[in-house]
């Protein structure tokens, strides 16, 4: 299969990225609201995971059964806690994970570029507009793939606060996870746009309201 998506049938591609816990499920639901198709990367992967697939097997032989749950399936939280504690770990279940995840999604931007029908809520489309939610966004090579890269970002307090409440995380679990990923601000050179996730839903909405004008905008140039 090519790396690329052929120009003939591309829509126009929004990479979504930004720290754990910064918001970008938030930011993700008002664009599939606004009429993107959205594509979520971690979905992808635990798809690719599940209990027979080649992923799955080859994440088994590498790291062992202690990363399953009784029932079988793969135990996210324990493969986390031992990929997260070592930067090497962590590589190479990445290396087993990407490739397969890349090739999933490519695969259906193909499919949506086929599909037509590109009607959103405020109007139709010229082409599709397909959301790429990727925490390594930038990691993995998307940004060439991407007419327009979203950071969404928020205070680093806020981001351990979420970990905390929101996912159950010990303040080792979360510290921990924190350290295995790139500071925000690292992201930020790639942006088209930056979303400030600190206040409340309404205001993480204008912002999203506001970007999307601009991407309707540029969807509709003939």
């Amino acid at each position: 299969m090519p790396d690329t998506v052929a120009k003939a049938t591309q829509p126009y591609v929004i990479g979504l990225t930004g720290g754990i816990a910064c918001g970008k499920s938030t930011v993700l639901a008002m664009l599939a609201a606004l009429g993107a198709r959205i594509i979520d990367a971690d979905r992808v992967t635990h798809r690719l995971q599940q209990p027979g697939t080649p992923v799955f097997q080859q994440i088994v032989a590498t790291f062992g059964r202690g990363v399953l749950s009784p029932t079988g399936a793969l135990d996210r939280r324990r493969l986390g806690t031992l990929v997260f504690s070592d930067q090497a770990k962590l590589e190479q279940l990445e290396q087993l994970i990407h490739p397969a995840v890349r090739a999933a999604i490519l695969s259906f931007i193909e499919e949506i570029g086929r599909s037509g029908g590109y009607g959103t809520r405020l109007g139709t489309l010229n082409r599709p507009v397909v959301v790429i939610d990727a925490i390594k966004l930038i990691e993995g090579g998307w940004v060439k793939e991407c007419a327009q890269v979203w950071v969404v970002t928020c205070s680093d307090a806020l981001q351990l606060e979420r970990l905390r409440t929101t996912r159950g995380m010990s303040e080792e679990e979360a510290q921990q996870r924190l350290a295995a990923q790139e500071p925000q601000a690292s992201r930020l050179p790639y942006a088209t746009v930056v979303l400030t996730n600190d206040g409340t839903q309404a205001e993480t909405r204008a912002q999203v309201d506001a970007a999307w004008q601009k991407v309707l905008a540029a969807v509709n140039t003939k």
